[in-house]
Order: structure tokens, then C-alpha cells, then sequence
């Protein structure tokens, strides 16, 4: 047996009775929290754009638009609500880095609203998207951000999601090999559009390109049945030589949803700069007022991609190690609105920009399991007042957040969109997903796809 069918024969043995009871409570809460910062994302500007587009392409109305309350085709609504999920930068960081969930759960909602899908079955069809995701990642060799030739989640999301589909679809392991094969071909996402609304997009096409594969195999289309091992496939083309597939034959219990999990993100912004947040709000305590500062010198890793001194944009600000610390510093706290272009153009963010150095230390491994950054500041009076990261809150090395914590991160998110009542209605029941037959899972996307026009 080769690797590709390998592979799906232990994913076709996976089914909801063999999810450990730690893969459950995990997925639980990322139904949630996907569903939570979806709805929050539409309120950005790119998912207004890709709105715009997406109801111009006249596919039939059948799945929801989340926040949004409309619909679309089952792919468009799973590229739509991809691209929401991930617009933010709030959804959970993966190791090694990836977006596994907004290029999977889309796909998942897609097809709850077109067939009997219990909340079961959507647990055992997201563990399996991110179980895939993750061995793929594993199997790269490649893990540090200066590394990567590609974004992530648009190489490994569309088979995630072909996977999560292909599960709900029912396909056999022959089929859900034509599944992966499709996606693969469908595999790939530049970096150069970190910090652009086209980076929402790697999520989006990732999460569509899987379910439309996942569709087109049910229907009994083709693919290279070999298509992971293949001299001319997916391991070669992505990895080269430093592909693992050997990794893949460990999919299965403990699962990768629980070892080695997912960094729950409390800031919404590249995982990366939640380290010199975090030291930035510590370093704050020490200082009182912030116009005291002088100085700031900041030691981080090698990470090019956020390495921007002066973001012209408030989502160019998203990945930008110097703004997130300034705006920290500044407001003792970074959230949803310290990405607005008013406050990136603000004159004391800008004043603060030019006083913060950035020190690139190589010795740093550029891996978000291993780094760690310090933090100096320079007083008026020539004090000096310093502090180091190795992991913010929600990091794998760092205690849960507490359930009562991350459901005031939902709440914040859905009051975008949605009255409190609503949003605890749409809380209640995805944390109770798994308790849900087809009829309350539809119910829940429909009370995701209720919003109002202007914040309530």
C-alpha cells in the first residue's frame, strides 16, 4: 500500500466513538471561536469587497454567510466564511505554523446546511481536517517562518478540507484519495501578501478548493492516486527534499487537535507579534505613563515578513512587531480597533514608531514553540526598564485559557454584528455542538447568519 492510500485508510478509521474525550473539548472550542471571529471579520473591509463578488457569481443560495444573513453556493459560502474566519488574524495558531481551522470549518458549516449532519459529525470531520493539516506540516521539514517558500494554509487548508468534506460526503478510502489528489493541485499561497487583504483569501480558496475536490470525487472524478508520494506530487513539489512521509502514517489517537494542540490567540494579529505584546503590557506596568519613554529597543527572532517600522495601514499593522508593541505601550491593551487606519496614522503611534529599534537576533529560533523576545525601554531620566517573552497567554507552554476568558474574546467578536442576547444564544449552542442533531446544527448557522447593519 502506498503512502497516499495509506494515509487514507487510518483516516477512514477515524470516526466520532474514537475521539479521545481531550479531541472533543478541543474542537468544541473551535466551533466557536471560528464561528465567533467570522462574524466579526465581515465588518473588515476585504470581506465587504469579496462579498461584493462573491453575490455577483450566481451560484444557488443554499449556505449561510455568516454575519452577514444571506446566502451563497456551498463553495462560495465556504471561501467567503474562510476568508472571514482568518481576516482578523484571530483565529488559534498551529504547530508547525498554520491556519487549520479557517480552511476547514467553513467547509464543514457548507455541508451541514445541505444534509443530515449531526454536531458529531461536525466534531469528527474538523478533527480529521486538522489531523491531516497537521501531519502534512510535520511531514514538510520546513518550520521556521524565514524558511517557508509558501503561506502555509494555502498548501496544506485545501487538503484539510477535502479531507472534513470528504467525511461528512461519506467517501470511501478510493475516493478520498481522488479528493486529496484534486486539492493538491489546488495547493499554494505567496507571502509577499502578508499584511494585504489577499492574504484572507489563502484561507478562503484553501477551504472552497478542498470542498469543491471533496464534491468532485463524490461524483466519481479522478486523480492521481499516488499524489503525496509521487516523484511529481505533493511532498516533492512543496517539500522537496526535506519531505517526512513516513510522519503521515501516525495519524490517530492522541490527535493533533490535542498533541501538540493549538495556541488560543487573545490578540487579533500575526502570532508573532503577541510575544512583544505581551512584553510591551508587562513593560507598561513598570513605566505608568508612556510618554515618559525615550527608547525602546526590541530583540526578536528573524521574522522579515514582520519587520515593518512604519505600517502605512492599520492591517498592514497586523504584522508588524513595532506597531503592536507601540500601540501595547500606548494603550495598555490591543484589540479589533487598535487596527483601524485612524489609529495607525495616530500622531503618537507614529511618534512612538520612530523611538522603537528593532534588534534581529539569530540565535532566536524563528519558531513560535521556541522563541522569545526582550523588551528595553529607555526612560526620561535615563532609567532603564526591561522585559522577555517566551510565550503569551494561550500559548502551548502556557496554562488554558480559562473558558470564562475566551468567552469574553467571543463575545467582544460577535458584538460586532449581533445583539448580547443573540450572541449568547449562538455561544450556548456551539459549545454545545456535540449534543446537537442535524436540525440544531442547522439551527446554529442560522443564528451565526443573523447580524445587524450598525453595532448595537
Amino acid at each position: 500500500m502506498g503512502l497516499t492510500a495509506s494515509v487514507c485508510a487510518l483516516l477512514d478509521g477515524i470516526g466520532h466513538d474514537r475521539l479521545t474525550d481531550e479531541a472533543r473539548a478541543a474542537a468544541r472550542r473551535l466551533v466557536a471561536d471560528g464561528i465567533a471571529i467570522a462574524i466579526a471579520g465581515t465588518t473588515e473591509p476585504a470581506i465587504g469587497l469579496l462579498t461584493a463578488h462573491e453575490r455577483e457569481q450566481g451560484s444557488a443560495p443554499v449556505c449561510t454567510a455568516l454575519g452577514q444573513g444571506f446566502r451563497l453556493g456551498p463553495v462560495a459560502a465556504a471561501r467567503l466564511n474562510g476568508a472571514a474566519m482568518h481576516v482578523l488574524d484571530y483565529e488559534p495558531m498551529w504547530s508547525p505554523a498554520t491556519h487549520a481551522l479557517s480552511t476547514t470549518l467553513p467547509a464543514i458549516l457548507a455541508l451541514a446546511e445541505r444534509g443530515d449532519v449531526s454536531g458529531k459529525d461536525v466534531l469528527t470531520a474538523l478533527v480529521k481536517g486538522i489531523e491531516i493539516q497537521g501531519w502534512l506540516r510535520e511531514a514538510s521539514g520546513v518550520y521556521e517562518a524565514r524558511n517557508h517558500a509558501f503561506h502555509p494554509p494555502g498548501v496544506v487548508g485545501p487538503l484539510g478540507a477535502a479531507v472534513a468534506a470528504g467525511h461528512l460526503l461519506g467517501l470511501d478510502p478510493a475516493r478520498m484519495g481522488h479528493a486529496i489528489g484534486i486539492a493538491a493541485s489546488r495547493a499554494g499561497s505567496l507571502l509577499a501578501n502578508a499584511g494585504t487583504m489577499t492574504k484572507s483569501t489563502h484561507c478562503g480558496n484553501a477551504c472552497a478548493a478542498g470542498l469543491d475536490a471533496a464534491l468532485l470525487a463524490a461524483r466519481g472524478f479522478t486523480a492521481e492516486p499516488t499524489i503525496l508520494e509521487s516523484p511529481r506530487g505533493f511532498g516533492a513539489a512543496f517539500s522537496h527534499d526535506s519531505f517526512q512521509g513516513e510522519l503521515l502514517e501516525r495519524i490517530g489517537p492522541p490527535y493533533r487537535i490535542v498533541v501538540p494542540g493549538y495556541a488560543l490567540k487573545m490578540f487579533p494579529s500575526q502570532y508573532g507579534t503577541h510575544f512583544g505584546i505581551t512584553a510591551a503590557l508587562e513593560l507598561r506596568a513598570k513605566i505608568g505613563d508612556p510618554a515618559r519613554i525615550r527608547a525602546v529597543t526590541f530583540t526578536a527572532p528573524d521574522m522579515p515578513y514582520v519587520n515593518r517600522p512604519l505600517p502605512e495601514t492599520g492591517l498592514a499593522g497586523k504584522f508588524s512587531l513595532q506597531y503592536t508593541v507601540a500601540a501595547a505601550l500606548l494603550d495598555g491593551a490591543v484589540a479589533i480597533r487598535t487596527f483601524t487606519d485612524a489609529r495607525a496614522q495616530a500622531a503618537d503611534i507614529r511618534a512612538l514608531l520612530s523611538r522603537i529599534t528593532l534588534v534581529t537576533d539569530l540565535d532566536i529560533p524563528a519558531r513560535f514553540e521556541k522563541m522569545h523576545v526582550r523588551l528595553e525601554a529607555e526612560l526620561d531620566d535615563g532609567t532603564r526598564v526591561a522585559t522577555r517573552c517566551e510565550g503569551p497567554r494561550g500559548h502551548w507552554s502556557a496554562a488554558p485559557v480559562p473558558d470564562a476568558d475566551h468567552r469574553r474574546k467571543l463575545e467582544d467578536c460577535l458584538a460586532t454584528r449581533m445583539p448580547a442576547d443573540t450572541a449568547a444564544q449562538l455561544l450556548d449552542r456551539a459549545s454545545a455542538i456535540e449534543t446537537l442533531d442535524p436540525a440544531g446544527v442547522r439551527a446554529l448557522i442560522a443564528t451565526a447568519g443573523l447580524f445587524t447593519e450598525t453595532r448595537p
